[in-house]
């Protein structure tokens, strides 16, 4: 995944496994929808979730989006873990940490055990990635095989993100738990398979990793969300210590830079930012993420809760989404040779952003027809200028930093979908727990609780019953709802000023 210098290689069997190529891309594929899907499948199962096990509003946060936020910062040194003692047998041990972290998932009895668990499949996931598009690269030797098995991966890792909530809907009516027991069967089958078909891949044994680096990268991205989380909650420290927290993330960042800077093999090419078009092809999968995976929990959220949908009911509401993205991947391959590179993501992310205007205005009240167009507008957007991005991205990088440059596009991919849910989830809380007041009956207890998430409310409001109950959940509803639109403005703020400068800072194609 990373750029390698020149070093003794291990060989490889290119005829074992130019024949079974297409039979490797189904695999790595399959491998890959498992690790995207589990970024998301939790969105649908939130209100099961918290009935099950009471998590508070930021350990619900935590148990969300600690899977994209352990992945994103591993991406990197397991590439290079990779590089050095072969790929093939990363994605063995990947496999083996994911099933076990999904049965520990599954039959979690604390929202403690589940964050950690859902650690776990996030340092399994980490482990797989990377060497899929690194794998792929490897297999298919033919250029025009190549582009296909590409387009298909690209396909596979922006899709997974939409799919997940419609499979988290279904498998939630059986039992929350089911969202992570289905994977340990499917990687039952892979396990093997990947045994028998996946290539050894060159191993460039002389390369130094430097462990350095990895840490503070990984802690300093965790300090930032925690700092960011803590700040919008407050449940576990002052608002001064979360702010120190973030701080000390963004420290151990810096740091991370200067070193990477200094050493002659560093974990990042941060040379690579110095080109304009990478740079913002690189913001532009951050934003495009962050707005799908984040608004995908929110508007999740209020369908369940706010207008009352099964979580079967809530994931075929959001199908248009997972369709569009579909189509909009699809079609991005037709709409970039002929507008260009910068048409199409400034005119993506500019269609997510008019996408989202309607909600504003909406209620309690069902938007049925509304909701479905306002779905594929985000959807066919969303996907349409990733695609551009993950291309701008890869055109603006050499041949021999091809590696790296993908791997940074698969970091941002990550961060973007963790970020998003912790920065527009942060949002949400801070707007919605002052804006609940007090409901006649009930006691400063069950307030307190209630103004955790609407999640939590909707709990309070079952145990209370009768008018209270009632009372308390019509009010939490409106309380999310004017929170969601602050969260709604500040993703299409953000979109907007993205395409924007997407548009001032690409050339013209």
């Amino acid at each position: 995944m990373t750029v390698t210098q020149a070093a003794p290689l291990v060989r490889t069997d290119d005829s074992r496994q130019g024949g079974h190529r297409w039979s490797i891309l189904v695999l790595l594929c399959l491998s890959l929808l498992l690790i995207t899907v589990d970024a998301t499948v939790l969105h649908i199962a939130v209100p099961a979730l918290t009935a099950a096990l009471e998590p508070s509003a930021v350990q619900l946060l935590w148990i969300i989006d600690v899977y994209s936020l352990v992945v994103a910062p591993l991406l990197i040194m397991f590439g290079t873990l990779g590089d050095r003692y072969g790929r093939k047998r990363l994605v063995l041990i990947g496999f083996v940490l994911f099933g076990v972290a999904s049965a520990g998932a599954a039959f979690a009895p604390t929202p403690l055990t589940l964050i950690l668990a859902r650690a776990l499949l996030g340092v399994g996931g980490a482990m797989i990635m990377p060497a899929t598009l690194s794998l792929i690269r490897q297999v298919f030797t033919d250029r025009r095989e190549r582009a296909i098995a590409l387009g298909v991966w690209s396909a596979v890792a922006a899709a997974g993100a939409a799919v997940g909530p419609l499979i988290g809907g279904v498998l939630v009516g059986v039992w929350w738990g089911a969202v992570f027991l289905i994977n340990v069967p499917i990687l039952l089958v892979l396990l093997p398979a990947a045994v028998r078909l996946l290539p050894e891949s060159p191993v460039h044994r002389g390369r130094p990793w430097d462990a350095t680096s990895a840490v503070l990268s990984v802690f300093g991205i965790l300090a930032l969300a925690f700092g960011l989380k803590e700040a919008g909650s407050g449940s576990l420290m002052p608002l001064w210590a979360s702010v120190m927290v973030f701080l000390a993330g963004l420290g151990l960042l810096v740091v991370f830079v200067r070193r990477q800077a200094r050493l002659r093999v560093p974990l990042l090419d941060l040379g690579l930012f110095r080109r304009r078009e990478f740079a913002t092809g690189v913001v532009g999968v951050l934003l495009g993420v962050f707005a799908l995976v984040g608004l995908q929990l929110m508007l999740a959220q209020y369908l369940q809760l706010v207008l009352g949908d099964s979580p079967l009911h809530a994931a075929v509401r959001m199908l248009p989404l997972v369709l569009s993205a579909i189509c909009g991947g699809l079609a991005a391959a037709h709409i970039l040779p002929r507008i260009g590179m910068r048409a199409t993501m400034s005119g993506g992310l500019g269609l997510v952003a008019l996408a989202l205007t309607p909600t504003l205005g909406w209620g309690v009240e069902r938007h049925p027809v509304m909701l479905a167009i306002c779905f594929v507008g985000i959807g066919f957007g969303v996907q349409v200028a990733l695609l551009a991005a993950s291309d701008t991205i890869m055109t603006s990088a050499s041949e021999s930093q091809a590696g790296g440059a993908a791997a940074i596009e698969e970091t941002a991919y990550e961060l973007g979908a963790g970020l998003g849910v912790a920065v527009l989830g942060t949002i949400t809380t801070m707007v919605y727990a002052p804006g609940l007041p007090s409901v006649p009956g009930m006691s400063e207890g069950g307030m307190d609780k209630a103004r955790q998430s609407l999640a939590a409310a909707a709990h309070v409001a079952e145990e209370v019953g009768g008018s209270t109950g009632g009372a308390l959940l019509d009010a939490a509803r409106w309380a999310f709802v004017n929170a969601l639109h602050t969260t709604v403005v500040v993703s299409v703020v953000l979109l907007s000023l993205t395409a924007v400068a997407v548009a001032v800072l690409l050339s013209r194609d």
